[in-house]
């Protein structure tokens, strides 16, 4: 993904339906030096206009809105303009809400109570092609993971360990290292290790390739 080079602004579009909190993370995110806002706007519908328009590197999306909600406005982003990444920001974080935004094509998932820094960390990440999700929301993916899991009588492929399946399916996910050694209560040297074996044995060579030899034979 085509994200900001050399030190520019990460160019972000606003998208809530309630007019206040809308203002109110333009103007707290017009305080970060390397962040610009580009437009707002009030639904899904007007959000795929500005993306057309603008081309920003980020839209902030709220979940649920009138007209086009947020998860079909991701949906719709994700397949029409691949440069241009998602990460939500809703008060839900119900598992419904969080699997139909990771399905959508989100970059990343906060709750509301997030602040002006978690935000703006969120935004550069996604614009730089990683992920960022709640604690919350990465412990839902894990116990996901963990109960999609095969049992321990089953042979994994390609010599895998229990752990490196584990990790590939996390990277899989759009986890970060730092977010796979949290979820699974490692150090992320060791999940580098596990990748590192995991990306010889099965033959690849970057965290893209692994993500779909996870989804074709891990998840």
């Amino acid at each position: 993904m085509g994200g900001p080079r050399g030190g520019a602004r990460v160019r972000v579009v606003v998208v809530d339906d309630q007019q206040v909190m809308r203002e109110g993370l333009v103007a707290l995110l017009g305080l970060v030096d390397e962040i610009e806002v580009v437009g707002d706007a009030g639904n899904g519908e007007e959000a795929l206009r500005l993306v057309a328009e603008r081309r920003p590197d980020v839209v902030l999306m709220d979940l649920r809105m009138p007209v086009m909600d947020g998860v079909e406005a991701t949906r719709r982003i994700a397949r029409q303009y691949p440069g241009t990444a998602v990460v939500v920001l809703t008060t839900y974080d119900d598992d419904r809400s969080v699997d139909s935004a990771l399905l959508a094509g989100a970059r990343g998932y906060l709750t509301k109570d997030a602040g002006r820094a978690e935000i703006a960390a969120a935004l550069r990440s996604a614009a730089a092609g990683q992920s960022t999700f709640t604690a919350a929301v990465s412990r839902r993916l894990v116990e996901a993971l963990v109960r999609a899991a095969p049992p321990p009588s089953v042979t994994l492929p390609d010599g895998l360990t229990g752990r490196e399946a584990e990790v590939l399916r996390l990277v899989a996910r759009g986890l970060s290292n730092t977010e796979i050694g949290a979820a699974l209560f490692i150090a992320e040297t060791t999940v580098k290790t596990h990748i590192n074996n995991a990306f010889a044995k099965i033959g690849v060579r970057n965290r893209t390739e692994a993500a779909v030899y996870a989804r074709e034979n891990l998840i």
